[in-house]
């Protein structure tokens, strides 16, 4: 009698199971799905350090800084590492001192970066994106084809009017996968800047998301700002309440929230509750700092002319 070995056949499902584990877990948190990411996480039978950067990282956009830093420790490895760094940046908030002191272990540790390192080069280009030293930035991700790395070198190239290389970084992540996620997503963002004659395939892009893998806070919140810019008031004020429903505090989906109300001349005090939201939930975004800036240089210019 011939016995047949089942085991690698029992090998490749186990992997097969553990790639489509995975892919749930990545795919959960670039779609903004965060509570779901941490559920798949951890009910996944998969032990790899990518689950485990996906879960912290989870924890992370959900303000959860604290048990990110406690939980890695200062013997894990390195990738690991890189998240409880962005992690303590995160946890220091305006805190200038604590801040620097980060931003210059960044520029040590980039010195020392492997050249097939991903998750290091991704969080100092976070970092410094938050610095707003956009080149930097840019430098951290360069010559990465990580489709990550690239999807936030187009969200740069964009913040700094640069469609041209945006749109070459495009052309190379839909080569290495048009299908992906994250490529639809950053077809998505390519089109929003483009303006009137995109906007329909943005909001299709976010459309043929949901209907795939379904909703979410930040595909809810995409289609509520095409429809606005598509001149759809009232519809966009039904996605833009779900996108809130879900995540109260996503400071994209309040800054539209605010610009809606004002539109359409609502009670003032609905958007001042959304803009304290939003100072409670993300003291430092950039909307804010923008503000602050112009108000006190309004103060000193009335005190300058009333003097």
């Amino acid at each position: 009698m011939i016995l047949i070995d089942h085991s690698k056949y029992y090998k490749k499902k186990e992997e097969s199971i553990s790639m489509a584990s995975l892919f749930e877990i990545k795919n959960s948190f670039y779609l903004g799905n965060f509570n779901q990411t941490i559920n798949e996480a951890q009910n996944s039978s998969l032990d790899s350090i990518e689950k485990d950067l996906f879960l912290y990282r989870a924890y992370i956009a959900k303000k959860k800084y604290n048990l990110v830093i406690n939980e890695i420790r200062s013997d894990a490895p390195s990738e690991l590492l890189s998240v409880r760094k962005l992690a303590e940046y995160l946890a220091a908030g305006t805190s200038y001192d604590a801040r620097s002191k980060i931003v210059s272990d960044i520029d040590k540790q980039s010195l020392s970066l492997d050249s097939n390192s991903v998750m290091w080069p991704l969080v100092s280009a976070i970092i410094y994106y938050n610095e707003k030293n956009l080149e930097s930035a840019l430098k951290s991700l360069h010559n990465n084809n990580d489709l990550e790395c690239l999807f936030l070198s187009i969200q740069i190239y964009l913040k700094m009017d640069r469609l041209d290389l945006a749109t070459k970084v495009l052309k190379k992540m839909q080569e290495l996968d048009d299908d992906s996620t994250l490529t639809q997503l950053a077809t998505a963002s390519l089109n929003f800047y483009l303006g009137q004659e995109k906007l329909n395939e943005a909001y299709y892009i976010y459309q043929e998301l949901i209907d795939k893998y379904g909703d979410s806070p930040l595909l809810l919140n995409g289609i509520g700002a095409a429809m606005i810019c598509l001149n759809r008031i009232e519809e966009s004020e039904t996605f833009l309440q779900q996108a809130l429903g879900k995540n109260s505090d996503q400071p994209e989906t309040l800054i539209n929230l605010m610009f809606l109300n004002n539109y359409l001349g609502k009670q003032n005090d609905l958007s001042e509750r959304y803009l304290t939201q939003l100072k409670d939930s993300c003291p430092n975004h950039e909307l804010l700092v923008d503000c602050n800036e112009k108000m006190s240089e309004y103060d000193r210019l009335t005190e300058l002319y009333l003097n």
